[in-house]
């Protein structure tokens, strides 16, 4: 890897041996290689170069549901793309954003104008991006109901757009990006203007904030629910798991499918927590619930 050759790269940012603690929301110990790119360019020369060495590389996004656990040999790219703020002046009938944007941004512009439908990403702290990729959602609803169509830059290094359909989403996951490609933007829609809107999202941001610990270091829910009458943080409440753990993490008190980072813990640890779970949860339910949260 020509680190040298990377720093040239107009528009790219680069980081080497630095803890990664900052770049997930979990915000656990450890060391590794990070590009961050300003635009569209610097982002398909970068990747054009790992491609023709075979190097392997992640993007972070916000680092919501994310572990990063395998950091040797890989690089991690961050977008942090600009885009016209006047965009977001006035309602519109559709959006096209970077994949960089926040959620919370989006969530400021629906409680400011009443955009219905945008309320099923209510306090989710993930990029465009990074919610499309997952199909991110809340009680709600999913944010994969509202994309229109997505831009990818594809295997080939070229981009392309996925226009979306009934068939491109399931629950937290997308059927249509493949192994390497990167969302780079979107188009999405709402479902009209209405005033009942900002009183709903500010109370499911109260609602919320009582049921899940939104202050403390966590990746969001861990596990994926086994059904909508099987849910993660139900099941692992009534084994008396909660605040189960070790000295630096633990499952939240608050809501059983988080895990709290105290301080200093390590992705070791996490996945050692998780496998202790998921052999309690199978032991005494003789269900396995699939991850959630993904371990890079």
């Amino acid at each position: 890897m020509d680190f040298e050759k990377i720093k040239k790269i107009n528009g790219i940012h680069l980081y080497l041996d630095i803890n990664l603690e900052k770049y997930t929301t979990i915000k656990l110990a450890n060391t590794g290689n990070i590009a961050v790119c300003s635009h569209l360019d610097s982002l398909l020369e970068l990747i054009k170069y790992l491609k023709s060495i075979n190097y392997t590389y992640h993007l972070v996004g916000w680092g919501a549901n994310q572990v990063l656990h395998n950091t040797k040999d890989k690089l991690f790219i961050k977008l942090n793309f600009d885009y016209d703020k006047d965009l977001l002046s006035e309602p519109r009938d559709e959006y096209i954003l970077p994949a960089s944007i926040s959620l919370n941004t989006l969530t400021s512009h629906a409680l400011k104008f009443g955009l219905s439908g945008w309320e099923v990403f209510t306090g989710i702290p993930a990029s465009l991006g990074g919610a499309i990729c997952m199909n991110a959602g809340t009680a709600l609803g999913e944010i994969g109901d509202l994309i229109k169509s997505v831009e990818i830059l594809g295997q080939d290094g070229d981009v392309y757009t996925h226009v979306c359909s009934k068939g491109s989403f399931g629950y937290r996951e997308n059927h249509f990006l493949k192994p390497g490609e990167i969302i780079i933007g979107a188009k999405i829609t709402h479902n009209g203007l209405d005033e009942q809107i900002k009183l709903k999202i500010k109370e499911y941001l109260e609602y919320r904030k009582n049921t899940q610990p939104l202050t403390t270091k966590n990746c969001g829910s861990v596990f994926k629910n086994y059904s909508s009458e099987v849910r993660a943080g139900t099941t692992i409440d009534r084994l008396g798991l909660k605040e189960f753990g070790f000295d630096h993490l633990r499952v939240s008190s608050k809501h059983a499918n988080f895990i709290e980072n105290l301080g200093g813990a390590s992705s070791e640890e996490f996945n050692e927590l998780v496998e202790c779970l998921k052999i309690d949860i199978e032991r005494y339910t003789g269900l396995k619930f699939e991850l959630e949260v993904k371990v890079y």
